[in-house]
């Protein structure tokens, strides 16, 4: 294996194993908690939707993930699946 591909597959190891999408997180978030904190501890989300003041933001894929449902600004409902 070559020296490129082998540092390429190990940050892509790395990288995962960084990964913000866990259980450690997912415990620290709390009803009412700012979409600014959340993003702070699980970083920019991978999809967001919303409508009337409402909003939905997911983080992950669909394995392992972490979906907020926001009122206005604060956190209204949390679920997770998939995360260690």
């Amino acid at each position: 294996m070559s020296l490129r591909r082998f540092a390429l597959l190990s940050f892509c190891v790395l990288l995962a194993a960084c990964s913000k999408i866990n259980q450690e997180n997912y415990s620290k978030i709390k009803t009412g908690m700012t979409k600014a904190e959340v993003e702070s501890l699980l970083g920019s989300p991978t999809d967001c939707s919303g409508a009337l003041g409402f909003s939905s933001c997911t983080w992950g894929d669909q394995k392992s993930f972490i979906s907020i449902q926001y009122a206005g600004d604060k956190v209204l409902m949390f679920s997770g699946q998939g995360l260690k």
